[in-house]
């Protein structure tokens, strides 16, 4: 048998050219309200046409109860003239509810095919980052795509995957078991849509703002942890100035990283994901997956430095750092942690070939393993649990993240 030769003339390499679009505005219901209008081609080449293009706007059901804006998108595209609104305001449940049901998307996919929309049609998706997959994922795979404008409405996909080439639903058990790889026509991260967030969805999208800084940027690993307080208490000008770094972090690695789509072994801004992705279906989605990802990064810090030769120091300053933030180190589903290890076969699986988990040397030092000693990271569950106990006032027990309250999403 011949092995395949990368130089085999035979093979003919080629890129498929892609626009990523990102919008930062404060009202983008308002004064910022042109900034959506100008993603918005006409639905023709012909410069004599003058057809508006077919829009859908799907939103979070919770979103949209409790901010007007949503109401306002609507209504300002209706009256531009630039847009044809061909059906009300669709609401979808938000959170993992909507991952969780494959009917939603089959339900997103009869309005598109009722709507008749085509490929240069737009949907407009605003809500947060489970509502942004499910709605993502039908836009994906209808027509083979309809460009789909995100607007995420938490702090956790306006940092992290709202801006991501990634759609995807649970099935099986298991998180994102079912997607695609799509890059969104246009992402707007507008800060109007972040006042309406509790508390515990607020500070939620920073965990993965601190995990992109451990591995790629230090400077930025030290304002958040000098800007925690300020983070928690919603100081917003802090607030959305971290969440722009980790957004162009983020960005950075998708359009100048040589893998947008994960075809190579490391997925590094997965680092702290294989126990995250495997506490969310344990809690029953209780667990917010910024929450999940908290305790996955400090575990892995902890890990690193048992192993690998992170400074116990900062892997401690990771865990405070969160506890300032007001995220969790701990979830009761960790008390099986025979049943947590199991994610890391699924975090293989979801990649195929060896397993390939990042961790860390230093800060902005990050190395791929592809054997974990479980030993050691039995040990740094315990270590783990030891100071997330310190890290709460003295009741007798760990708080546990999904227990924590309230649990909606936005007010």
């Amino acid at each position: 048998m011949t092995v395949p030769d990368a130089r085999d003339p035979r093979d003919i390499h080629f890129s498929v050219p892609q626009v990523h679009r990102l919008r930062t505005t404060w009202e983008v219901a308002g004064d910022d309200f042109a900034e959506l209008l100008d993603l918005l081609q006409r639905s023709s080449d012909d410069p004599a046409a003058s057809s508006s293009p077919k829009v859908l706007v799907w939103a979070d059901a919770e979103v949209a109860a409790a901010s007007p804006r949503v109401a306002a998108i609507a209504k300002r595209l209706c009256q531009s003239g630039r847009a044809d609104l061909v059906a009300d305001v669709r609401l979808i449940p938000g959170g993992e509810v909507s991952k969780n049901s494959p009917e939603v998307v089959e339900s997103l996919l009869s309005e598109i095919n009722d709507a008749m929309l085509d490929r240069r049609s737009y949907i407009i998706a605003i809500g947060g980052g489970a509502m942004l997959d499910t709605a993502g994922y039908a836009a994906a795979i209808a027509h083979r795509g309809i460009r789909l404008i995100r607007i995420p409405t938490t702090t956790l996909s306006q940092a992290d995957s709202g801006v991501g080439v990634k759609n995807a639903i649970n099935h099986f058990g298991k998180k994102n078991w079912v997607g695609t790889f799509a890059v969104p026509w246009a992402v707007i991260n507008d800060a109007g849509f972040l006042t309406t967030l509790p508390d515990r969805d607020f500070v939620c999208g920073f965990s993965e703002a601190v995990k992109v800084s451990l591995l790629k940027d230090p400077a930025t690993f030290e304002r958040i942890c000098e800007d925690a307080a300020a983070i928690a208490s919603r100081d917003m000008t802090v607030a959305c100035r971290v969440i722009e770094a980790s957004c162009q972090m983020h960005l950075r690695h998708i359009t100048q990283g040589g893998d947008p789509f994960e075809t190579l072994e490391a997925r590094p801004l997965d680092f702290g994901h294989w126990s995250a992705h495997r506490l969310e279906p344990l809690s029953d989605y209780a667990i917010r997956h910024g929450e999940a990802v908290a305790i996955g990064v400090a575990l892995d810090c902890i890990y690193s430095s048992l192993v690998h030769g992170f400074p116990a120091s900062d892997a401690e300053r990771v865990c405070d750092c969160f506890t300032r933030l007001g995220l969790p180190l701990w979830d009761e589903a960790l008390d099986d942690f025979e049943n947590v290890l199991g994610g890391l076969e699924e975090f293989r699986q979801h990649l195929g070939g060896r397993l390939t988990v990042t961790m860390l040397r230093g800060i902005g030092e990050p190395l791929n393993v592809h054997q974990i000693d479980v030993d050691a990271m039995r040990s740094a569950g315990e270590r783990l649990k030891e100071i997330a106990l310190r890290s709460v006032p003295p009741r007798g027990e760990v708080m546990s993240a999904s227990r924590r309250s309230p649990d909606h999403r936005h007010r």
